[in-house]
């Protein structure tokens, strides 16, 4: 009796570590959900200020299926649609956020560090177009905008180009009485770097610190050639166990003083600035 007691015990200490190897080689999931919020000291959006350099709180959901198929929305409070710029608001009624739409495709090449990521990206901004300044009767452009983009990656090194296929871009475009030039095939091209500083340094307190730069073009093809411009950035960030990340940097653009595009309440909104933020991802 002992014996057998004996036996069936040690047979099953044999076992049990089959059981848990099989639970551990549970297949991952097809689908899976990510979600981020963050506070930000300003929006700042391909070099400009979106909130007048006023804070922003951001968040964001994504689904990617295991095929590499993604969706996901964000968004952020803004300001710019409501600002003066020296005539009147680009919207009369809301104008104050911005939701970013967006579905697209990643491939991974094995181990290489290449990638692909191919997608489309709709910006929509909830409220209604304001008039021209020179005639009440005739409506401001469109802001809402859509993109295409495509972007390569090699490690921590990105090139991106996004084109906008709508007639509008960000209120750049044909106005109410069908006078000016359609937005689309403005692009802008960008190089990214997410320098994984903590994996070349070392030590504890360089843990999850990662440099961030960035150069590119807006283009605003066929609107007015006054618009475009250069907008650069630099800056670092420390990501924790927690999924806490905290970060600042500085952004400039080519955007002069004088181009009365881009002044909003007397001010460039290219001009150079500092941005620091705290974000948690989920």
């Amino acid at each position: 009796m002992r014996k057998s007691l004996i036996t069936t015990a040690v047979l099953g200490a044999l076992a049990a570590p089959s059981f848990v190897f099989a639970a551990d080689a549970a297949p991952a999931p097809d689908l899976t959900v990510a979600y981020n919020v963050g506070l930000y000291s300003q929006y700042i959006f391909r070099g400009l200020t979106q909130t007048d350099r006023k804070p922003a709180l951001q968040g964001g959901v994504d689904l990617t299926h295991s095929s590499g198929f993604y969706l996901g929305m964000w968004g952020s409070n803004i300001s710019w649609l409501r600002d003066d710029y020296g005539g009147s608001p680009v919207y009369d009624k809301g104008g104050n956020l911005e939701l970013d739409i967006y579905g697209g495709y990643r491939y991974s090449f094995g181990d290489t560090g290449l990638g692909i990521d191919v997608g489309a990206l709709q910006y929509w901004y909830p409220g209604s177009k304001g008039h021209i300044p020179t005639d009440a009767s005739i409506s401001n452009p469109e802001a809402n905008t859509t993109e295409v983009y495509a972007a390569a990656n090699y490690k921590w090194l990105q090139f991106k180009i996004s084109d906008v296929v709508s007639k509008a871009a960000w209120g750049f475009g044909k106005y109410g009485d069908g006078s000016g030039e359609k937005g689309r095939n403005t692009y802008y091209a960008e190089i990214n770097a997410n320098i994984p500083i903590g994996e070349f340094v070392g030590g504890e307190a360089m843990k999850g610190v990662t440099g961030i730069a960035h150069i590119a073009r807006q283009e605003f093809n066929g609107i007015n050639d006054a618009a475009s411009y250069t907008d650069y950035k630099l800056g670092i960030q420390k990501a924790f166990d927690s999924g806490v990340n905290v970060g600042a940097y500085w952004t400039d653009t080519t955007i002069s003083d004088t181009n009365g595009l881009w002044q909003y309440n007397g001010k460039n909104i290219g001009d150079s600035t500092g941005t620091a933020y705290i974000q948690k991802t989920f």
